[in-house]
């Protein structure tokens, strides 16, 4: 029992030792605390400020979500809008409407370059024309005409026109009518060579408008068709899908309708450089024709025709005969031996 209270009191001795040595401690944390107390005052009245703006920012955060949202969808509005149009349209059809697109494009290329190509023509054939005529009115007889022609070449209609009927009228004058064709007098001889050199510049001008006619009458049903086929397709599509919204109907339907445009746009430029040229060939015939009758009347009376004024114009080639002038087509009174 003895062992025991000396061994407690000797815990306690070394307790209260303990205890001691830790006094200083205990006290500099006590110190150090004191220290840092207005530290973490300052830091939490500087922290204040921060926790309103970062209440701000969230607000500010929450409002702005909607149009960061819509602002996410702008690229999906454009790749939508890129999946759409005349390229998308001809990429996902079948064979029926590229084959459409592509006979509307063989139709625009052909009727363009007609249009090109007889506008060339007829001016370069009107300025030609322009300057035979001078020459042919300021010469003094059909031998200088038909000299000018030989030497030049006949280049053009009213040229062209002039050759023949001269040469004609010189065949048959010295070597008569060897053939059938040639049979019968020499007026009505070269009528017929006339009428016939007419005929063939009548046909070459007007070549190539049939195609623009055919163009013309025929694009826009091309197109139509074409609409006509892309709505079919398109309303079965939408048929088998689940959901039927406006956009998926509006898409493919304003797509198809592409295909009516194009063929107005081929149809309307040929349809008006068919119109043009038309007129254009006929007041040149017209001229031709007048310039024939005149020609006509060179050549199997000797005559010259006269103008408004009443004075005579043109050249003469034969000696001048009594009866009046006749035209291309009309009668003509049979030419006395010797005559020519």
């Amino acid at each position: 029992m003895q062992e025991l209270l000396e061994a407690a009191l000797l815990g306690l001795a070394q307790v209260s030792a303990a205890t001691a040595d830790a006094q200083p401690l205990v006290d500099a944390a006590i110190q150090t605390q004191n220290v840092a107390q207005p530290v973490v005052d300052a830091a939490a009245q500087a922290a204040q400020p921060l926790a309103g703006a970062a209440v701000e920012l969230s607000q500010t955060t929450e409002m702005l979500a909607p149009a960061l949202a819509g602002a996410g969808d702008v690229p999906v509005m454009t790749q939508e809008a890129a999946s759409t149009g005349m390229l998308h349209f001809i990429a996902q059809s079948d064979m029926v409407g590229k084959s459409l697109f592509v006979i509307l494009l063989i139709m625009s290329l052909a009727s363009w370059y007609l249009i090109f190509a007889k506008a060339f023509v007829s001016y370069r054939l009107k300025r030609r024309s322009n300057n035979f005529l001078r020459e042919f009115w300021a010469a003094s007889s059909l031998e200088q005409v038909e000299n000018e022609i030989a030497t030049h070449g006949a280049n053009e209609p009213f040229a062209h026109l002039a050759s023949h009927a001269i040469h004609s009228r010189n065949h048959h004058a010295r070597y008569g009518a060897l053939k059938l064709e040639e049979k019968g007098s020499t007026d009505s001889f070269v009528m017929r060579i006339m009428r016939k050199v007419i005929d063939e510049e009548t046909a070459r001008l007007e070549n190539g408008l049939t195609l623009l006619a055919s163009v013309g009458s025929t694009a826009p049903f091309v197109g139509l068709f074409g609409t006509v086929w892309g709505v079919y397709h398109a309303l079965i599509n939408i048929g088998l899908s689940e959901e039927v919204a406006l956009n998926k109907i509006a898409g493919p339907v304003g797509e198809a309708l592409i295909m009516t445009g194009l063929g107005l746009a081929v149809a309307i430029p040929a349809v008006l450089a068919y119109n043009a040229f038309v007129r254009t060939n006929r007041v040149y015939l017209a001229k031709l024709d007048a310039f024939a009758h005149d020609l006509f009347t060179f050549l199997t009376t000797g005559q010259q025709v006269p103008d408004s004024n009443g004075n005579g114009r043109g050249p003469i080639g034969t000696a001048p005969r009594v009866d009046e002038p006749v035209g291309v087509g009309a009668s003509v009174a049979p030419v006395p031996a010797g005559g020519e």
